[in-house]
């Protein structure tokens, strides 16, 4: 895979963290103390962090590996 195209995924994936995280601001549950717990959006949003991280770790080794 390309830079370019992990890029794209990160990019793809930051813009729906973004838009769950418009959603969840929204819910009742969310300005309940510790409403993120139990909340779903949170939890894709939390997979969807892990997903980008994982993609700017093998990105950054891709980079290193042209230099």
């Amino acid at each position: 895979m390309s830079i370019e195209k992990l890029n794209t995924k990160i990019e793809k994936l930051m813009d729906k963290r973004g838009i769950l995280e418009e959603n969840c601001d929204t819910l009742p549950q969310c300005q309940e103390e510790h409403g993120c717990e139990s909340c779903e959006i949170f939890k894709k949003m939390e997979e969807i962090d892990e997903k980008i991280e994982q993609l700017e770790l093998k990105r950054e080794s891709m980079i290193e590996e042209e230099d």
